[in-house]
């Protein structure tokens, strides 16, 4: 099973790509998340395979959380 995370800002953008990946029977949707702060801890908490992330969200956007992801984990490929 790949476990994965939906980053977006936007609500309904998450809600279609759940709906989408949840018909797959070898995904299973961990979390998803509003905000790369909520991604960071989640990535922590889930230890999902895949992170779908959107790159221009406000505050902490997706090129400064897969900076942060890559100094936290080894096994990163963006």
């Amino acid at each position: 099973m790949i476990k994965v995370l939906i980053v977006d800002d936007h609500a309904l953008v998450r809600m279609g790509i759940r709906r989408l990946l949840e018909d797959m029977s070898d995904v299973d949707v961990v979390a998803d998340a509003e905000s790369g702060e909520q991604a960071l801890a989640y990535v922590k908490t889930h230890s999902p395979d895949v992170v779908l992330l959107d790159m221009k969200m406000p505050g902490i956007d997706g090129w400064e959380v897969t900076r942060r992801l890559k100094k936290q984990t080894q096994i990163l490929k963006s």
